[in-house]
């Protein structure tokens, strides 16, 4: 199967984007990542799934922790800092600040959600590792925000909800 052609049909698929904290305040390390699901009610389990060569698939085994911060539709700009496209995933943008969750990990503050997360399990697949994570701590802007997307390649906002009625018989 030709790689290009399998990403881009993948890409039909719209996700939210996040950005992935773990080490502590001095020892940061954040990257971007959409392939991110939750997994369990009970307990509550969440998971992320990282590039082998990525620092990070080295780094979330050494602090057994991680987080997820949920990005708002104007923060495209944090996932692409995340991403490496501006700075270093180990230093922060000029007007962000971290908070230490009860993990110890650092997580970003003005995000839409931020979930703290002890390393549960962790399974290879293929070229990546998928990481679940215990959530221990959880918390969330008070009002309801856009989301950042992401769809074919490129950062997109929410339309307008949709109404489905259902067909006629």
């Amino acid at each position: 199967m030709e790689p290009r052609l399998f990403r881009q049909v993948l890409g039909r698929f719209a996700t939210g984007v996040t950005v992935v904290t773990t080490g502590t305040l001095e020892d940061f390390h954040g990257m971007t990542a959409n392939a991110f699901a939750s997994v369990s009610l009970d307990p509550p389990l969440v998971l992320v799934v990282v590039g082998r060569k990525a620092r990070t698939c080295q780094r979330i085994p050494q602090f057994r922790a991680f987080g997820v911060n949920i990005l708002k539709a104007d923060q495209a700009f944090l996932s692409d800092w995340f991403a490496g496209r501006f700075g270093s995933q180990d230093e922060l943008s000029p007007d962000l600040q971290l908070y230490t969750a009860a993990t110890g990990t650092p997580l970003l503050e003005g995000t839409a959600a931020q979930l703290d997360c002890r390393l549960y399990q962790s399974h290879p697949a293929g070229d990546h590792i998928i990481f679940v994570g215990e959530v221990r701590h959880l918390r969330m802007e008070e009002e309801v925000v856009e989301p950042l997307l992401f769809f074919a390649s490129r950062y997109h906002r929410l339309g307008e909800p949709l109404t489905v009625t259902p067909p006629r018989s």
